[in-house]
This record gives C-alpha cells, structure tokens and sequence, in this order.
C-alpha cells in the first residue's frame, strides 16, 4: 500500500503531502471523478443562448467538460484525475484515470470549448469558480513531469489563454470584492489563479492578481465569522481571504494582517441535514475547505504564533468532518466532493 509522506514535506516537482492520505483514498476519490466526468445526465448548464444553434447536448457545447453534473464540477473532476495519477502513477486506477483525462483534452474538443467561451453573452460564464479551477487544472498539468501530460498541457493551452484573457479583462473592472461563500468568491478564485501565475510563469498575470487583491483586502480588518456559515456555502468568505493573502505577504506581514483581520477564529464543524440536496450538501464541502484554508493560513504565521495550536486543532476537527461526510453513493455531492478532499488531503494548496 503506497502512503504519502508527512504533511508540510515537500515532494519532488513541489508536490506537499498528508499522512492520512493512501492509495485506498485515492482510489475511492478517484472513482468518484471516474463515474462522473463523461457521465452527461443530469447536468445543469449554465448557458446564455445566442441562437436555435445553441439549443445542443452538453456533449456538444462543451466535449471536454461536460460531464459531472455542471462544467466547473467537470474540470476540477479532471484535475482530481491528474493530481492522483501524478501522485500515484502506479495505482490499479491511474491507467483508467489517464484514458478519461485523454478523452477530453483533445486538440478538437478544447478548441469547442474556446469556442464556446468566446461567444457572445459568455463574458461572465463560470467566472470566476469554474474558470480559476481551469487554471488549477492547467497549473497542475505544467508541474507534471510526464509525456502524456506535457501533450494533454499542450492541447489545454489555449483554452487557459482564453480564461485568463477573460479574467484580465474583468479584474480591473471590479471596484469591489465579491465576498459570497459560494461561486462568485474573488478570494478563493484569485489563490488559484495567482498559483497557476506563479507555476507558469505568467508575471504580468501575477502582477495583476497581487495588485487587485490588496487593492481588495490589504485594508480589511474584523472579518465578521461570527456570521458564517450561510446555509449552502462550501466557502469560507473570512478564511479564504486569509488564505489569499498568506500567498501574498511577507511572514511577519501576514501575522499583524491576520490579528487585525481575525483576532479570534472559532468555528464549529458544520453537519448536513439532507445528503440528497444538493445545496444543503455544500456544508459538506465547507469543512474541507475551511481546513485546507487554515492549514494554508498556519504555514505563513511564525514558529511561536501562540494562535497555531488552536487553529490546528481546529483545522483538524474540520479535516475528520469534512472526510466522514462524503458519500458517493449521492450524486448531489459524489460529483463534487472527491475534488475538494483530494485538494485538501494532498496539500495542493500548501506548494
């Protein structure tokens, strides 16, 4: 049984790992991703018709991310593919994880998908969850030291040129943060979008992110987290936004930013009342992704932060109760759910 070495080590290529992450996991969360990502119906497209010509299966609108449900939901079901073959390249599931990820980064299906997004009406289309999960996803294809990857890399280029296009376009337009805990999240988009910047290489895209986020965010102070959760979020407005900003300040920086920002951080696991609703599963998702956001947010406070041992413990709480609650058998969160437990389980947000 391959398991991963212990969390905060760094990997070859810049790959962080959890030690309660093994092969098994990987195999559950990978047929998770599996079982969804050609699987068309039900799907929720969020579509702005131009025409009768529009009026086509999601297969045809999208053919490379049209499966799981809805095309955000498609894409980060492709990376979840991609982080577990690349950090289990010899597991049962990583041939038929492969096969899925070349079935739809082809040349032709990514150059529909350009397409698609270039058309008229299609300026706001998945901005900005879906599009920073596209970048994650190219990001996560750049840093794989692999053929096959560099190929499906290559096929997916322009359609992360066309993304980020659009997101340089929006940015400077945005005079005001969207602070939702759920898709319109700049906070949370932006920590994905500046670490496919910083893996590329993409300067005058990192310039961008860094400046529109402290155009946002340097000042804040008091994050009212008393107020959190609403009843569907699978994001934490206050924590994401300190888990953008630990990617953006010098230590010592972020620790007096941090204590004006949240100077107490107490928050409960949250439970699921229905498992089969598909809004209501969404507090599955916000203890994964308030303890990646914390586990990111303890890497940049210092050694002698007397806030670590609470926030950790925290953190923890979160981990075993976002993980217990994931059930695939629910496709209302089995389409979903394995991509945010993978990225917090398999440290991505920890490069």
């Amino acid at each position: 049984m391959v398991r991963l070495a212990f969390l905060g080590v760094i990997l070859s290529g810049g790959l962080v790992a959890a030690t309660d992450f093994d092969e098994a996991q990987a195999a559950r969360f990978a047929r998770m991703a599996l079982d969804c990502v050609h699987k068309e119906y039900p799907n929720k497209i969020a579509h702005s018709l131009n025409s009768d010509a529009d009026v086509k299966p999601p297969r045809v609108l999208t053919p490379a991310f049209y499966g799981c449900y809805d095309w955000h939901s498609s894409v980060h079901g492709h990376w979840l593919l991609v982080r577990l073959a690349r950090l289990f390249p010899e597991a049962p599931f990583a041939g038929a994880a492969r096969r899925a990820v070349a079935q739809s980064l082809t040349q032709a299906n990514i150059a529909q998908e350009v397409k698609y997004l270039s058309a008229d009406g299609r300026n706001t289309f998945e901005r900005p969850y879906g599009l920073a999960w596209l970048l994650e996803l190219a990001a996560e294809l750049k840093e794989w030291d692999d053929p096959e990857a560099r190929g499906w890399s290559a096929a997916l280029r322009p359609l992360d040129q066309a993304v980020i296009a659009h997101i340089s376009s929006w940015l400077p337009k945005l005079d005001h943060p969207i602070r939702t805990g759920e898709h319109n999240n700049t906070a949370f988009a932006m920590g994905l979008m500046l670490d496919y910047a910083r893996v590329t290489g993409n300067a005058e895209f990192v310039r961008l992110v860094e400046s529109r986020a402290k155009d946002y965010y340097l000042k804040d102070r008091n994050c009212p987290l008393a107020y959190e959760p609403s009843g569907e979020d699978f994001l934490s407005p206050c924590l994401a936004e300190a888990d953008l900003m630990r990617r953006l300040l010098a230590q010592n920086e972020f620790a007096r930013w941090f204590e004006d920002f949240l100077p107490r951080v107490d928050v409960e696991v949250t439970r699921v009342t229905d498992i089969t609703d598909g809004k209501l599963y969404h507090l599955a998702g916000l203890n994964l992704s308030r303890a990646w956001m914390l586990e990111g947010i303890l890497t940049r406070l210092p050694a002698g932060d007397a806030r670590r041992k609470h926030l950790a413990r925290l953190a923890s709480a979160l981990r075993q109760g976002g993980l217990e609650s994931i059930r695939s058998e629910h496709y209302e969160g089995g389409h979903w759910l394995g991509s945010f437990a993978v990225y917090l389980v398999s440290g991505r947000g920890l490069r």
